[in-house]
């Protein structure tokens, strides 16, 4: 392990997260904006109610449903290249598998709010989530595509239950709001070419404003019961397989796919 990914380590397992200044090259986010705003604009067109109503953001980005083959490739090169692997090994000290990709842009509706929120509150209840942030990890990687408000994170907080305060505001006790200011919240501006990684299971927000567009990757422990949240058709084919510099977070999924299919026919 390198000084700098000793340094990420470090940091991201004390605080949660990591932010590496102009990490890609201007190169590296054009070709990846043309591939994404492909996406966006399909999505757009064939979602135009969700799009309209209160979406924030879209996934399934690496699946055949908008992107052809080449365009497929491209992101599968990104996620599987030396840059990203760095920082995935730096974090996750077990066997990383690749989860899903995700797009987050601004709401149509420019009233609309944001909110603070731990991703694992949408499958657990309260005493679930306690227990999730101890035993399980899920890192996201944000690419932004353009300058952007960023995100606002809560320091530390993968690794401790909320405050009072936290818990009034994220889950709307006593009258609170989610989308109200929190004393411990960390604003983290993003330009273009950055790279935030981050846990989901920490409390965080992400920020709207300045025509943002950010592209995601979920990676999870594999340590971890996630196999389920990935779809077949986010994963690299065979021949896909070759041209990726670093497969093995797609390797691993697939192995773990095919053991889960195994035990299910047993």
């Amino acid at each position: 392990m390198s000084n700098q990914q000793a340094s990420w380590q470090h940091h991201y397992h004390k605080q949660g997260y990591g932010v590496v200044r102009a990490y890609f090259s201007a190169a590296d986010i054009a070709s990846l904006k043309k591939v994404i705003l492909k996406f966006h604009t399909l999505w757009k067109q064939e979602n135009p109610e969700l799009y309209q109503d209160d979406a924030f953001n879209s996934s399934l980005i690496t699946g055949s449903e908008y992107l052809g083959a080449n365009d497929r490739q491209t992101l599968f090169n990104m996620i599987g290249s030396p840059k990203i692997m760095d920082i995935v090994t730096s974090v996750i000290t077990g066997e990383p598998a690749f989860m899903n990709t995700q797009l987050f842009f601004d709401p149509c509706n420019s009233e609309q709010k944001n909110f603070w929120h731990r991703d694992c509150q949408y499958d657990f209840d309260v005493e679930g989530q306690k227990k999730v942030i101890h035993e399980t990890q899920v890192l996201h990687i944000r690419i932004p595509l353009f300058d952007e408000p960023g995100m606002e994170l809560v320091p530390g907080s993968h690794k401790r239950w909320d405050t009072e305060e936290e818990m009034d505001v994220r889950l709307e006790r006593k009258k609170r709001s989610s989308s109200e200011a929190l004393s411990t919240g960390k604003t983290i501006a993003l330009s273009a070419g950055d790279v935030l990684f981050f846990s989901a299971d920490m409390i965080h927000r992400g920020l709207y404003g300045q025509g943002r567009l950010a592209f995601d990757i979920l990676v999870f422990d594999s340590a971890g019961d996630y196999i389920d949240y990935v779809d077949d058709d986010c994963l690299p084919s065979n021949a896909m397989l070759q041209s990726i510099a670093d497969p093995r977070l797609f390797t691993t999924t697939l192995a773990l796919k095919a053991k889960a299919q195994h035990l299910a026919a047993v």
